[in-house]
C-alpha cells in the first residue's frame, strides 16, 4: 500500500563518538521496519554539531545514514535546523542520539498525525513509562510550570527528544526561529500553537542512558529563553513581522 510518506529522521550529534555508531545502526534497523507498513521511504540524517571528537568518523561508518556537519559547535537547535534543510522527506522526526528513546516508538506516533500537525513524545503523558533520575524529573516539572506561566504553553513536555511533524509546519515556522540551543524546542512548540497548528502529546517509554550533554547552566539559559520568546512575541512583535515578511515574499513570487 502506498502512503505517500517519506520520513526523514534527524539525529543531532554532539560529543557522541563513544556510542553514535552503535546507536545509528540500531536506529537504521528500527526505521527500516516501519516500511511498508507505515511509510513508503525513509532516511536518517545525522548532523554532527561541531567536530569536537570522533563523532563524524564514527557516524560515517554506518552505511545507509546521511551524515552532515560543521566544524564549530552551534547547539542542538542549529543542528536540527541544518538537518531539516538537508532532509528530503515530507514527514520529519527528531530523535536524540543518546538512545534514551527506542526508535521503534516512532510507529506509535503516526496514528496521531492523522489529526495533528506535530506529535510530541511526552515524558509527562499519563501513559508514559520513564526511568529517569529524580533530579531530571524535578527540572522537567519545574520547566513545564514556568513555560505555562510565561508563554501559556498547554503542553506537559516540550523538550522531548522524540517529535514527529509534517514538513509544511516547519516550512512556516523555521524562518522565525531564533534559538539555536536547548530553547529551540519550546520556541518551536510556542510558534506552532500561535500559528494555529495542532500539537498533541503521545505516550513514550524511556530508558535513561546517562549520556546527556545537558550541563548545570542549561536550565538557567532555558529559563531566560522563555522570557526572551515572550519579549519577542508580545513587545517587539518580531515573530509577527517575520511571518508578514515571508507572506509578502511569497505573494510577490506568484
Amino acid at each position: 500500500m502506498a502512503h505517500g510518506i517519506f520520513l526523514s529522521v534527524i539525529v543531532p550529534v554532539y560529543k557522541a563518538d563513544a556510542f553514535i555508531r552503535k546507536n545509528l545502526e540500531k536506529f537504521l534497523v528500527s526505521v527500516k521496519r516501519l516500511a511498508p507498513a507505515t511509510i513508503d521511504r525513509v532516511e536518517i540524517v545525522a548532523v554532527i554539531d561541531g567536530y569536537v571528537d570522533h563523532s563524524l568518523r564514527e557516524a560515517r561508518k554506518v552505511k545507509g545514514v546521511r551524515v552532515i556537519g560543521y566544524p564549530k559547535n552551534a547547539g542542538k537547535g542549529h543542528a536540527l535546523l541544518e538537518g531539516v534543510r538537508a532532509a528530503r522527506g515530507n514527514v520529519i522526526t527528531f530523535l536524540d542520539a543518546d538512545g534514551d528513546f527506542n526508535p521503534d516508538q516512532i510507529a506509535n506516533l503516526f496514528p496521531y498525525l492523522a489529526t495533528a500537525d506535530i506529535v510530541v513524545g511526552s515524558k509527562r503523558h499519563p501513559f508514559s513509562k520513564i526511568e529517569y533520575p529524580l533530579s531530571r524529573k524535578i527540572l522537567s516539572r519545574g520547566y513545564q510550570i514556568l513555560s505555562k506561566l510565561v508563554l501559556g504553553i498547554n503542553l506537559r513536555d516540550t523538550q522531548s527528544g522524540l517529535k514527529l511533524m509534517k514538513r509544511e509546519v516547519l516550512e512556516v515556522i523555521l524562518p522565525s526561529l531564533t534559538i539555536k540551543r536547548f530553547g529551540f524546542d519550546i520556541e518551536l512548540c510556542f510558534l506552532a500553537q500561535k500559528h494555529g497548528f495542532r500539537v498533541v502529546e503521545a505516550p513514550v517509554f524511556i530508558d535513561f542512558q546517562g549520556s546527556s550533554t545537558v550541563g548545570p547552566s542549561v536550565p538557567f539559559r532555558m529559563g531566560s529563553d522563555l522570557f526572551a520568546i515572550r519579549w519577542r512575541y508580545s513587545v517587539k512583535r518580531y515573530y509577527q513581522k517575520k511571518y508578514q515578511e515571508a507572506w509578502f515574499d511569497f505573494r510577490t513570487r506568484l
